[in-house]
């Protein structure tokens, strides 16, 4: 069929979809900020392989079908994996799970029941570990499914991970990929959560997001201080050692050392995996932990090997998911909260109502467009759902059932906490409240300032900082180190033990004085400066002060900062309200630590830049092989760019370079450079 002879209204619909399915990809496998719930986005992806099914001549090679997830973020050294972590095809109920198992035996030309191991299916992170001569070497995180990020030495602080393979009647394999889940108890991740609210924190969504942010710190002492656990589910490469089945697979593991569910039974049949299937949804809210259904594997791995792969998925295994949660409710009110930024975000407020297990009464909206996009009313009902143990979402309203007297949301003019008239930046979605002295942005600045990714300051949390605040005792962070013994006294409850209560909080706030730099920029809240790009920064910068000085083209050449990041950082420092805040944190003592100096390496001191695709290497490769050599990359072509490396179909930098006269290497000539060094 031609393409013109295809629906417009399918063309369009193709668009959207890859579009939103991109955006959702990024969030969840490169920010581990999901915006959607499960079901929504394996909905949109269903839809989306219906349509290039039913258009074959309209599926790319870009096409969100054909690949795994989003690239990573560049916050670790990049690891390829052997053998692709490729995903799972879903499905929701019995008759998908039927025909499963039909499409494997007509694939087979087999009537034969196939043997399936069948598993609980952990909601987690999935990661690799891989051992060389039973010790292990690196353990990364699945990323895009063919490379992930380098998180070896965080996964080194989970106890259930063995260092070592436990292999004592025969030597343990030359190579051995081990894969599992890494996860969080429910009972644990309620303490976590307890702690960070009290620490002025913000809770994490579901332990599923706890156990990926905890995995991606970049201080793998965050990582120990997170309970986190591991189910091993299978294998990548292996060298030295075979297997007839995935099930010999699972008992091999555990006599080497490494967890395996206990729930993993073998039965013969597709009518024995749905008969688990129910058993386990049954169990499901009893377990310690959060599963969000079961996984169906072919158990002869010489059967496996003959089913293969489809572009995203195996084509011998399932993942046979629970039906999500959802209940009906109504909406009593839109209420805006006020974040340290300023942001402004409408939550529903609704009847309380049971999910899950759980009473909600709450829901984000986002912003003003999803509150207008989904149409939501006051009074009007509407389908929640829970997937998992996600914050509840407004899946649709359920316009059937209005009378009438629904209100439309509006977005407030003014501020509901300071009354200062908002603003909407021209391209933006958020609508902030630009007052500096609101007290809502005042609090959640300072708790954030306070906060244990900042200046970790202990007994600040959002109580606190709120009493501080509206006893006119702080306005803003700069004002906590002048603070006294006296001032927190009347504020602590149990007056026998306020004196003491006061003292430590002091005696915490005199220690924060002296902490890693990039901490204290993280600290000051510059708006898309979070923690990857304050370590970036403090790498770059010598002080506070060199930082503050930099013009914007001067941050433009660090690696990782682009346009917005360093138009923010100057605007921040431009602003005199925050020059006279950093006045009064020097006043008081506050001086950061330098950050460790960088490994001395042949190619120190030596600034390269990237134009163009690599034939042989991948960037991030290219980026790694000269940063291990002590040198550094950056993103722009500048006086001190010292070498161009130039690939296919290069960009205007290659221009500049000549203009600069910087030395241009192509692929051979930048390999040989690193051989010699």
């Amino acid at each position: 069929m031609l393409q013109g002879s295809i629906p417009q209204d399918i063309l369009t619909r193709l668009k959207e979809l890859r579009e939103q399915i991109n955006y959702h990809n990024y969030r969840y496998y490169v920010l581990d900020e999901p915006v959607v719930a499960d079901v929504e986005f394996d909905r949109l992806l269903q839809e989306l392989t219906r349509l290039e099914e039913q258009y074959p001549e309209l599926v790319t090679p870009d096409s969100p079908t054909q690949r795994v997830g989003a690239a990573p973020l560049e916050k670790f050294e990049t690891v390829r994996h052997r053998q692709p972590m490729i995903s799972l095809e879903n499905a929701f109920n019995e008759g998908e799970a039927r025909e499963f198992d039909e499409r494997l035996k007509r694939f087979l030309r087999s009537s034969e029941d196939f043997h399936y191991v069948m598993e609980p299916k952990m909601d987690g992170t999935a990661i690799e570990l891989v051992y060389e001569r039973g010790r292990f070497t690196v353990g990364s995180t699945r990323g895009d499914g063919s490379r992930g990020e380098n998180v070896t030495q965080n996964l080194k602080t989970i106890h259930t991970i063995p260092l070592q393979v436990l292999s004592r009647e025969e030597p343990a394999p030359a190579l051995l990929e081990v894969r599992g889940e890494v996860y969080m108890d429910l009972e644990e991740f309620k303490k976590l959560n307890e702690q960070r609210l009290a620490q002025g924190e913000p809770a994490f969504a579901n332990p599923r997001n706890a156990a990926a942010g905890s995995l991606r710190q970049l201080d793998p002492t965050i990582t120990a201080a997170r309970p986190l656990k591991i189910y091993c589910y299978g294998i990548g490469e292996v060298q030295g050692k075979s297997f007839a089945t995935h099930w010999e697979v699972l008992q091999t593991l555990k006599t080497w050392g490494f967890r395996v569910n206990p729930l993993i039974e073998r039965g013969v049949g597709i009518e024995a995996a749905i008969a688990y299937h129910h058993r386990l949804e049954h169990q499901r809210h009893g377990l310690p932990y959060e599963i969000d259904g079961m996984v169906l594997k072919v158990d002869s791995l010489a059967l496996q090997e003959r089913l293969g792969a489809k572009a995203r998925s195996p084509r011998w295994a399932l993942a046979y998911k629970f039906a999500a949660t959802q209940e009906t409710t109504r909406v009593l009110d839109i209420v805006v909260n006020v974040g340290r930024t300023g942001a402004v975000t409408p939550m529903a407020v609704m009847e309380p109502v049971e999910v899950g297990g759980v009473t909600v009464s709450r829901a984000t909206l986002h912003n003003e467009d999803e509150v207008a996009r989904k149409d939501v009313r006051l009074g009007d009902w509407v389908l929640i759902q829970r997937a998992g143990d996600v914050i509840p979402e407004v899946v649709k309203v359920i316009t059937e059932r209005r009378t009438g007297a629904e209100a439309p949301f509006q977005m407030p003019k003014v501020c509901p906490v300071c009354g200062t008239p908002l603003v909407r930046p021209e391209g933006e979605k958020v609508t902030r409240c630009p007052n500096p002295d609101c007290f809502g942005s005042q609090t959640r600045a300072i708790m954030h300032f306070a906060g244990k990714s900042a200046m970790d300051i202990d007994g600040l949390g959002e109580k606190r900082v709120i009493q501080l605040v509206n006893a006119a005792l702080v306005r803003d962070f700069g004002d906590l180190y002048y603070l006294t013994v006296g001032d927190f006294i009347p504020l602590i409850a149990d007056k026998s033990k306020s004196t003491k209560g006061a003292s430590n909080i002091i005696n915490a706030i005199e220690k924060s004085k002296k902490q890693p730099f990039w901490r204290l920029i993280n600290a000051l809240g510059i708006r898309y400066v979070g923690e990857a790009t304050a370590q970036v920064l403090a790498q770059h910068f010598q002080s506070l002060e060199d930082m503050m000085q930099a013009s914007k083209e001067e941050l433009l050449q660090v690696e990782g900062v682009g346009e917005q990041v360093a138009a923010s950082i100057r605007e921040y420092f431009d602003n005199p309200q925050n020059q006279e805040i950093i006045r009064k944190l020097r006043e008081a003592g506050v001086q950061e630590r330098p950050p460790e100096p960088r490994a001395a390496g042949p190619l120190a001191g030596k600034s390269f830049v990237f134009t163009g695709g690599l034939p042989n290497l991948s960037r991030e490769e290219a980026k790694a092989m000269v940063t291990s050599r002590g040198g550094k990359v950056s993103s722009s072509v500048s006086a001190k760019t010292d070498y161009l490396v130039v690939g296919a179909d290069p960009g205007s930098k290659f221009a500049k370079a000549k203009e600069l006269g910087v030395e241009p290497l192509d692929e051979a000539a930048f390999e040989e450079l690193l051989r010699r060094s």
